[in-house]
């Protein structure tokens, strides 16, 4: 009989998931701490939103945004810039083979929502979804 092997796809995704969160609840600690020695990131609330690690676990892109989406792009020049001591910190606090190399990028769904959600709020719009709802009831 074939013993069960646990590196299907379902697997890894949920692997990558549970490393991700681990990544971002560090990276969220340090920058809440003030660990990091950058004005610039102890003078901004930074929220990290999200780790999302490569299949091989080699790389982990961590998306942030700054409270009110203030100073983004200096914020994010700040976390660039001191890339090598949160590498440095993150390694040391997760067991892995490899220490994953991070790249920090802005977190635009909250933005995007905020879109869709003016979107849906136009009179017209609100019109259609009215009479979509009337048109069902009909049926």
């Amino acid at each position: 009989m074939a013993k069960h092997n646990d590196t299907g796809t379902e697997g890894r995704s949920v692997r990558l998931l549970r490393v991700g969160e681990q990544f971002r609840h560090i990276l969220s600690e340090l920058l809440a701490r003030g660990e990091v020695h950058d004005d610039v990131l102890n003078s901004h609330s930074v929220s990290v939103t999200e780790v999302r690690m490569s299949p091989d676990l080699r790389h982990a892109t961590a998306f942030i945004k700054p409270l009110l989406g203030a100073n983004e792009e200096k914020v994010l020049k700040a976390l660039r810039t001191n890339t090598a001591f949160f590498q440095k910190e993150v390694a040391s606090r997760v067991s892995m083979k490899y220490a994953a190399k991070l790249k920090f990028l802005a977190d635009y769904s909250f933005d995007q929502a905020t879109h869709i959600e003016g979107l849906l709020a136009q009179p017209k719009v609100q019109q259609d979804l009215t009479d979509d709802a009337d048109g069902d009831d009909a049926e």
